[in-house]
């Protein structure tokens, strides 16, 4: 099937077969280190995932290429390139904000099940066939499950890993049908020739709208867009804080290149009605997540909101259906994952020093580490899309797809959703800058922890100040899926 195996094939898996040496080392790490040296774990896993990240940079940038490889399953261009990069990033600070994290940190299979789950997103980004896609996204979700409800004696972790579970394995079943249709009608499981079988086939347009309308209930989960978003918020609440995490940005960006690949490689032939599908959950994802946001205590909760809004805004690149509309969604998942990363990092240091992640046990953060509320003032207003920090001009560029592709009026809805986002940021703010706090003492940042914030920080400020060099490979990213 495969024939004989070229440079450019093992160039193309390159990340991931970096990803299960890492693995090995960690599980071998694992067994043969004593109890009391269970602490050099996540700097093991930290030191693999950067060697990991350096690789893929250095030797698997296809540059302006784009080809199928392994028979047809996997698809090397600079989307999955861009995309590979992004999972092991967050797979690296999720690492550093485990440190130290209850007892969690300390356990060999919480680091194998995070490699694993990245593996799999690697995999997702780059996955040309049905086949692959469905074990990828698999193997991306079925350790997620157990991470989310890693810490058995909370019993809302436990509730969350079920719900999450539950919930999962309900829409992967119904996206697994929608796949078998595409199978049926067509008579291939590759994506790209999908499209030319589509093409020259005779499938009634509703038949098609339908089983169009299975595939994205199932991919609506893994990004969490309206109606699919019910899980997010309990799940984040749940979840171990840095698994919480990583799920709102890793595996959220991974839902999104596929749900791209998908909708552009196999159904152009009924763009216009999936963008009317996609529209609209758009807006409905906006409005839920920002409006119910202002109502939360919990600044977990607050963030599962924010996050279901956020692909609301994603989403308007991808109804664009162009190659700007493809570059915004891209810049966009840049900012937004390094953006929650550094949010979710403050979260993990402030559970730390109060035990608590209500909203009112940020108050007066300012006066105990001026540093961390920095660092929190500037997420949250990347998050809310102020100048001249990257959430801004990832806002910028989402709406400018929408108008080029003459659909002002989700533009319009999305500067107001903006606006109303803002507020429930100022309210967490304002209680961090003006509220008084419940101790004097000053909080230890561990020195993990600091170089998570400030890495991920630094880039936020990097991609809405020097925007050129992101945009250019979010442009080039989106050349090679056209």
């Amino acid at each position: 099937m495969f024939g004989s195996i070229t440079p450019d094939m093992i160039l193309a898996i390159l990340p991931e077969l970096s990803l299960l040496v890492v693995l090995a080392i960690v599980f071998i790490a694992d067994l043969v280190l004593p109890k009391e040296r269970n602490g050099l774990l996540p700097w093991i896993t930290a030191a693999g995932l950067a060697v990991t990240f350096v690789v893929t940079l250095l030797f698997t940038n296809p540059g302006a290429g784009a080809e199928l490889v392994w028979g047809g399953m996997l698809r090397h261009d600079m989307l999955a390139y861009l995309g590979k990069l992004l999972f092991i990033f967050a797979a690296f600070v999720t690492t550093l904000i485990s440190v130290k994290f209850g007892d969690v940190w300390l356990k060999g299979e919480y680091y194998f099940l995070m490699l694993a789950s990245t593996m799999g997103m690697t995999l997702m980004a780059a996955s040309a066939d049905v086949v692959m896609l469905f074990l990828a996204i698999e193997t991306t979700s079925i350790p997620l499950y157990i991470l989310a409800g890693f810490m058995t004696g909370d019993n809302k972790s436990t509730e969350a890993g079920f719900k999450y579970l539950l919930f999962g394995a309900m829409t992967t079943a119904v996206m697994l049908y929608g796949f078998s249709l595409l199978f049926g009608f067509t008579g291939t499981t590759n994506l790209y020739a999908m499209s030319a079988a589509i093409t020259a086939g005779s499938i009634p347009v509703p038949v098609l709208v339908g089983t169009v309308v299975l595939v994205l209930l199932g991919l609506g989960f893994k990004v969490a867009i309206f109606p699919m978003h019910f899980w997010a918020p309990d799940v984040y609440e749940g979840a171990p804080t840095p698994i919480t995490a990583f799920l709102s940005t890793a595996s959220k960006a991974a839902g999104f290149l596929v749900l791209i690949r998908i909708m552009l490689a196999s159904f152009p032939q009924v763009l216009a009605d999936w963008q009317l599908i996609l529209g609209v959950a758009a807006v409905a994802s906006m409005f839920v997540g920002n409006v119910v946001a202002l109502t939360q205590k919990n600044i977990k909760r607050l963030l599962a909101y924010s996050g279901i809004a956020h692909a609301g805004y994603a989403l308007l690149g991808v109804v664009a259906a162009s190659e700007l509309g493809v570059a915004s969604v891209v810049y966009y998942l840049l900012v937004y994952v390094v953006t929650n990363l550094a949010s979710f990092g403050i979260v993990v240091i402030v559970w730390h020093a109060v035990g608590s992640d209500e909203i009112a046990d940020y108050s007066g953060l300012s006066r105990r580490s001026p540093m961390l509320a920095l660092v929190m003032l500037l997420a949250f207003l990347s998050l809310a899309g102020i100048p001249p920090l990257g959430g801004f001009i990832a806002k910028v560029l989402v709406f400018a797809a929408a108008v080029e592709a003459n659909l002002v009026w989700l533009a319009v809805l999305g500067v107001l959703n903006s606006i109303i986002g803002l507020y429930y940021y100022l309210i967490v703010l304002k209680e961090v800058y003006l509220g008084q706090p419940t101790s004097e003492e000053p909080i230890a940042v561990a020195p993990a922890h600091g170089v998570a914030i400030v890495a991920s920080i630094l880039l936020v400020l990097l991609l809405g100040v020097v925007i050129a060099p992101g945009f250019d490979w979010a442009l080039a990213a989106a050349a090679s899926l056209f």
